[in-house]
């Protein structure tokens, strides 16, 4: 699979400088963990569900959380995981590509019962994600990770979610934060990447973003992804990937303020249908969320509906400039260090401080491709929804 691999190859040149490349469930972990990109959730009760993977992954969707958790009923558990063992039976009998698949448990013994009654399915599954995480809760889900991946013989990923009241209350965050990042370490090499459960920290203080607010602007849970990034997302080998909070969908509320969508990159062809049809969606704020994920150091977004998938492929490709700049920058020889002006000649690249960034870039740039010259989000963002 590879993103924009839904749309053709003759698409694909018009749009990049350098190509997405083509990964697999096999693909390196570091590789993996920034391909994984909108991640889309879909409840595990839905009876048509191997069906709706298959199409998924033909509209660009790379990688699927079907949950057994909050998005299902208490009283539906039991029948929602005997239809996940059919539908992957299903998928398993199937010839067509499917998205990196992922379950959302509700308890660490799921993890085992699902993986044996599963059987040879299992090669379908690339992981688990493993709910409201702390170090007391989190490492009994990551040994029966471990045990389960010894009895199927298959590498399985976890996604912890970072959810749980203990990480939001001030009084608590720090011991938590410390408890959760011994855990992960402990099993660096099946931690895919850590998830933000925005929509539980909102709950413990009865708190529900509008569509025009980003989750930075609700100041209480901006806080605590910025320590979240501080403790388990450093640039110096210890951190993890944590991707970008879920999107809440509002499509017919009230605008109350302007939309934030700036109308100049819209200005050509149909690309003023687009900017209005993205606003009637609520989208505009989606946008704006995404590009503050990135200075905040998050990758990949949690999606609930298949319109947030393109906006998140779109913005995660590197445009030309950022790629030049990453180059420049690690270039052989500029080990010793040094500031240069940048080859768009609108910025300072500062070797030593800028080198974990265009690391960064460059993986991304593997993974999203690099956009041609003239190409920008507009372009991206049609052709992700020319399907």
């Amino acid at each position: 699979m590879r993103h924009f691999g839904h749309i053709s190859p003759a698409a694909r040149e018009g749009l990049f400088f350098q190509e997405p490349c083509e990964f697999h469930a096999s693909s390196s972990a570091r590789l993996l963990s920034v391909a994984l990109g909108a991640t889309l959730y879909s409840p595990a009760t839905r009876p048509n569900l191997a069906e709706d993977v298959i199409k998924q992954a033909g509209l660009g969707v790379v990688s699927m959380v079907l949950c057994l958790e909050d998005s299902i009923n208490d009283a539906e558990v039991v029948e929602a995981e005997a239809n996940l063992v059919r539908q992957f039976t299903e998928l398993a009998e199937r010839p067509d590509q499917v998205p990196l698949l992922f379950i959302r448990v509700r308890e660490p013994g799921q993890i085992n019962d699902l993986v044996d009654r599963l059987g040879p399915a299992v090669r379908m599954l690339s992981g688990f994600v493993l709910p409201k995480f702390t170090e007391e809760r989190g490492t009994l889900f990551l040994e029966a990770l471990a045990d389960a991946e010894t009895a199927c013989g298959q590498r399985l990923f976890a996604m912890p979610v970072l959810e749980s009241p203990e990480l939001l209350h001030l009084e608590t965050r720090s011991e938590t934060l410390q408890g959760i990042a011994r855990s992960v370490d402990k099993y660096r090499d099946r931690v895919l990447a850590l998830r933000l459960g925005v929509t539980d920290f909102c709950s413990a203080y009865g708190l529900r973003r509008a569509p025009d607010m980003t989750a930075y602007d609700v100041q209480i849970v901006g806080a605590v992804i910025g320590d979240v990034v501080n403790v388990l997302g450093r640039a110096d080998g210890t951190g993890f990937t944590i991707t970008g909070p879920v999107w809440e969908y509002f499509r017919l509320q009230e605008r109350m303020f302007k939309p934030q969508l700036r109308r100049s990159p819209f200005l050509e062809g149909r690309a003023e249908e687009l900017r209005t049809a993205l606003i009637e969606h609520d989208l505009d704020g989606l946008l704006r969320e995404i590009g503050l994920d990135r200075a905040n150091g998050l990758l990949g977004k949690t999606c609930i509906h298949p319109s947030h998938v393109a906006p998140v492929h779109a913005l995660s490709v590197v445009s030309h400039e950022e790629f030049s700049d990453a180059e420049d920058i690690l270039r052989p020889e500029r080990d010793g260090g040094g500031v240069l002006r940048s080859a768009y000649t609108n910025k300072m690249n500062e070797v030593k401080p800028h080198r974990a960034w265009a690391e960064r870039t460059l993986l991304r740039a593997e993974v999203f491709g690099v956009a041609r010259e003239d190409v920008g989000f507009v372009e991206l963002l049609a052709a992700g929804l020319a399907n």
